[in-house]
C-alpha cells in the first residue's frame, strides 16, 4: 500500500534549542524514503519519530551550511551499522564534493552500505523514474543553495463501477491497462471508457533562500510545499541580510505559487511561539502549518480536492 507522509525531524535554524533540533526532513513516498538536509543530531530525531535507516533510499543536500548537513556523518554510518541492502544516492551542489568526502570519511568505521555520490551544478532533472521526476533549481542565500521538487507524473484512475457494469475484474484490468483496450465478445472497451485522468501529487522544499522567481517556480501547484521562515516581518532587514525569509514573504510564496499546503520551518532561535507566525500567514495564505519537532503530516490528496 502507497503511503506519502512527511516527517518534520528538526525544524531549527543555525543552532539546536531546547525545543527544537537543526534541520532534518524525511519524505516517505510509496516505495521511496527521502532524506533532505540531515542537521547535527539527526540520526537520534530518526529514532524519535520512527524513521529507520533501511528506509532511506535518496539523501538530499540544498547546501553545506553546518545546520542542513552536519548530520550526514552519522547517517551514512548508521546506513553501514545497519547493514542497509540497497543502494543509497546522495544528491548535493557540486562545490561541496571535498565536504560530502569529509563527511561520509569522518571517522574510522566499517563501510558496508553502497553510497553513490551524485554532485549537481546546473538546474533541472536529477531524478526520473516511470512514476516522477526530482528536480531543482537555484536559490537566492548568502552561498550557493538549491530547491528541490519531487513530482509525480500524470495518470489514470480506474472508475470501479464501470468496470464492475462491464464485467471487466481480476487480469482483465492489468490486462486494460497494459494494452490501452480489450475486447470482450463482439465489444471493444478502450481505457479511457473506465478511467478518469490523475493529476500527480507535487512535493516542493525551498529553504535557505530570500524571496525568488525560482522559489515561485519550485512551488507551482505544489501539494505540500516545505518553506523557511526563518524570521517575523519585524527583522525582515536582518532576513535579506542573511539570505532568508519571513513568515508573510513564505505565505505570498505559497499564494503566487497556488500551493496547497504550506509547511514552515527553520525558525530562529528568538521566537518561543509561533503566534507571529500564524497572525502573519494567515491573512495571505490559509493553510499553514508551522511544523514542531516531530510532526507528521499526511500529503494531501489529490482525491480530496
Amino acid at each position: 500500500m502507497s503511503e506519502r507522509k512527511f516527517f518534520a525531524l528538526g525544524t531549527g535554524s543555525q543552532a539546536p534549542t531546547r525545543t527544537r533540533n537543526q534541520n532534518g526532513y524525511f519524505l516517505r513516498w510509496d516505495e521511496q524514503g527521502i532524506l533532505f538536509d540531515p542537521g547535527e543530531g539527526t540520526q537520534r530525531q530518526m529514532i524519535y519519530s520512527g524513521v529507520s535507516a533501511n528506509s532511506i533510499t535518496k539523501i538530499f543536500i540544498s547546501h553545506f551550511h553546518g545546520d542542513h548537513c552536519l548530520g550526514l556523518a552519522g547517517v551514512l554510518q548508521r546506513l553501514s551499522l545497519d547493514n542497509v541492502p540497497h543502494p543509497v544516492e546522495v544528491y548535493f551542489p557540486a562545490y561541496g564534493i571535498d565536504y560530502f568526502r569529509h563527511l561520509s570519511q569522518a571517522s574510522v568505521y566499517y563501510g558496508r552500505a553502497e553510497i553513490i555520490a551524485k554532485p549537481f551544478d546546473s538546474p533541472g532533472v536529477l531524478f526520473e523514474n516511470d512514476r516522477f521526476i526530482i528536480s531543482t533549481l537555484p536559490l537566492d542565500h548568502t552561498v550557493e543553495c538549491w530547491g528541490f521538487r519531487l513530482q509525480e507524473k500524470d495518470g489514470v484512475s480506474f472508475q470501479t463501477e464501470k468496470l464492475e457494469a462491464l464485467g471487466i475484474k481480476g487480469p482483465m484490468v492489468g490486462q486494460l491497462k497494459r494494452a490501452g483496450q480489450i475486447t470482450l465478445e463482439d465489444r471493444t472497451i478502450s481505457l479511457e471508457e473506465v478511467t478518469v485522468q490523475k493529476k500527480g501529487q507535487i512535493f516542493s522544499f525551498v529553504l535557505d533562500t530570500r524571496p525568488c522567481s525560482n522559489a515561485i517556480e519550485l512551488a507551482s501547484n505544489a501539494d505540500m510545499l516545505l518553506c523557511e521562515a526563518t524570521f517575523l516581518n519585524e527583522h525582515e532587514k536582518e532576513a535579506r541580510e542573511y539570505g532568508h525569509m519571513t513568515a508573510a514573504q513564505a505565505a505570498t510564496i505559497a499564494d503566487e505559487a497556488k500551493a496547497r499546503l504550506l509547511l514552515l520551518t527553520h525558525f530562529s532561535q528568538r521566537y518561543t511561539n509561533m503566534d507571529g507566525y500564524h497572525s502573519e500567514t494567515k491573512p495571505i495564505f490559509e493553510n499553514v502549518v508551522c511544523l514542531n519537532d516531530g510532526d507528521i503530516v499526511e500529503v494531501p490528496s489529490r482525491n480530496k480536492n
